[in-house]
């Protein structure tokens, strides 16, 4: 009986000793898509590190439109000034000449000849004005969609990182575990002899 005792504990000791080493060598399967997971979060945040660094470029480029429009604008806007203050000056000069020398004198006529082509420059500085008021929202939409878009990509690796550090430490934790497990199965396999 006592030969039987000891057969029955060896068969036991075996069939558990392999029902851990089974656990064990499916626990040691387990961290491979885990580390396919790193791999995938890893590329995810190069990824998304490239999105962040042309988004901004687009960005900055959307920015030098916009001062170069608002130059533009401003250079305009003198221009226009500048003619609206010519054709403010000949009209007063039409005024006298016409006073002076006639409706119909050659300096009268001058005179409207000059505040026709003043009357012809303001306008045309004001459709550039228009123009360049166009270009510059069109940028400002353009710079708030890039950063619209930076900020997206900047959230997206964020939550990359975070993925990609969850998944390490649940590899580190099932590394830790299965050292256990190998330690346990040692252990009873020394107990057992």
């Amino acid at each position: 009986m006592n030969a039987e005792l000891v057969v029955r504990r060896g068969v036991l000791a075996v069939v558990f000793a392999g029902l851990l080493a089974g656990g064990v060598h499916a626990q040691s399967q387990d961290p491979t898509p885990q580390q396919q997971d790193i791999q995938n979060d890893k590329k995810e945040s190069r990824s998304d590190k490239k999105d962040v660094a042309k988004d901004r470029a687009d960005r900055n480029a959307d920015q030098r439109d916009i001062n170069h429009d608002r130059k533009d604008l401003n250079k305009d806007r003198v221009d226009r000034n500048k003619d609206q203050h010519d054709i403010n000056h000949d009209k007063t000069q039409l005024a006298r000449d016409d006073q002076k020398f006639g409706v119909n004198s050659a300096q009268a006529q001058a005179d409207r000849k000059d505040l026709h082509a003043d009357r012809v420059d303001r306008n045309q500085d004001q459709r550039d004005i228009n123009h360049d008021r166009r270009d510059l929202n069109k940028d400002r939409v353009d710079r708030n969609a890039d950063q619209r878009g930076i900020n997206h990509d900047k959230k997206d690796l964020a939550e990359d990182r975070k993925d990609r550090n969850k998944d390490q430490k649940d590899i580190n934790k099932d590394k830790k575990d299965l050292h256990k497990d190998r330690k346990d199965l040692r252990q009873d396999r020394k107990g057992h002899k």
